[in-house]
This record gives C-alpha cells, structure tokens and sequence, in this order.
C-alpha cells in the first residue's frame, strides 16, 4: 500500500475564528510533525487550499449568498499559516468547494501517486475534512484521521463529525501512533 498525507485547509482566513485561532499553535505544531513524520518515511505531503475570486463567482451557493468574503485570491488569509513547514517537494491542490475531491485534479494526482491510502488532517472537521474524507471512503481509499491535527471553529460539530468518521469512515490515530505506525512496514 503506498500511502498519502492529505492536508486540508490550513489558511490564515480559518484560523480567524475565536475557538481555531486559539487551537492554531497546537495544530500547526502538530501539523509540522506530522508532515516531518511523513516526509520521513517518503510519504508524499499534498497541502489543499480553498480560494475564491473576489466577486465570488466560483464560490459556493452559501458564500454567494451570504457575501462572505473567506479565503479570496491573493489575499493572506487565503494563504497556508506561515508557520506552516512547506517544502518544495509537497504538492498543493486548489478547491472551491468543501470536498478536495470535487471538482480538482486529486483523484489525478493520487493515482500519479499510487495511493491507496490517506492520513487526512486539517479543518473543519463537520465539513472540508468530513466531505473529503466521505469522498475518498467512497472511493476505497483506507483512512488514518491525523486525530492531533483535526479540529474545527465549532466544538459540537467537530465532536459530533469525529464520531461519525472515527471506525466508520477511517481510523482515528494520535501522532504518536501515526509515528509507530510509519516506522513499520504496513506504512509502504
């Protein structure tokens, strides 16, 4: 099995609400390790952004509707978070909508890639990671949620999204196990 690490929606714009901006130290510590673990035992690093244009043209119904102006080209909240370990090698994947399947170049890549399985990471749980994660189940990919590097800007929904996915959709794993589990061979 040759597995992916599948980064999704690191960007300064999220990390404004009160609840993330409070988590971001620890998440993006535990982001950079767990991108170090896997840079490690040669597992490719894919960081998935979500970018709109300024006149919201290509966003989603609710963003149109609601005017809301969240991670817009070129601007810096639509950027990953700086303290963010992003190497040359990681390859970057462009969304507009919640699921980094839909509509993107991913299924492509991952096939490039020979994945068959992903460590999934990022936010927010009860949607962009949750959606991809359904998407990539529906696809057969096998699922480690990076557990120390989920979370969302609404604790209920992520609770609530962590429950559904965790031994249903993928396998929930702290750091620490996702470390053990790459220094064996089931990893490869």
């Amino acid at each position: 099995m040759t597995t992916v690490a599948l980064l999704i929606d690191m960007q300064a714009d999220f990390f404004g609400h009160q609840r993330l901006s409070l988590l971001r130290p620890a998440l993006a510590g535990h982001t950079n390790a767990l991108t170090a673990m896997a840079r490690d035992a040669a597992v490719p690093v894919v960081w998935v952004r979500q970018e709109f244009a300024a006149d919201l043209s290509d966003a989603s119904l609710e963003v149109r509707r609601g005017q809301i102006k969240v991670v817009i080209a070129g601007t810096p909240g639509a950027d990953l978070l700086p303290e963010l370990d992003i190497e040359t090698t990681d390859h970057f994947i462009l969304k507009k909508r919640y699921s980094a399947f839909f509509g993107t170049t991913l299924d492509d890549l991952l096939s490039q890639l020979s994945c068959d399985r992903l460590i999934v990471a990022g936010v927010n749980t009860h949607s962009c990671v949750r959606t991809t994660v359904v998407d990539a189940y529906q696809r057969d990919y096998d699922i480690i949620l990076a557990k120390d590097c989920i979370d969302s800007l609404d604790r209920e929904h992520h609770d609530v999204s962590w429950r559904y996915m965790d031994g249903k959709l993928g396998r929930g794993m702290a750091n620490e196990q996702i470390r053990e589990w790459l220094s064996g061979d089931s990893a490869r």
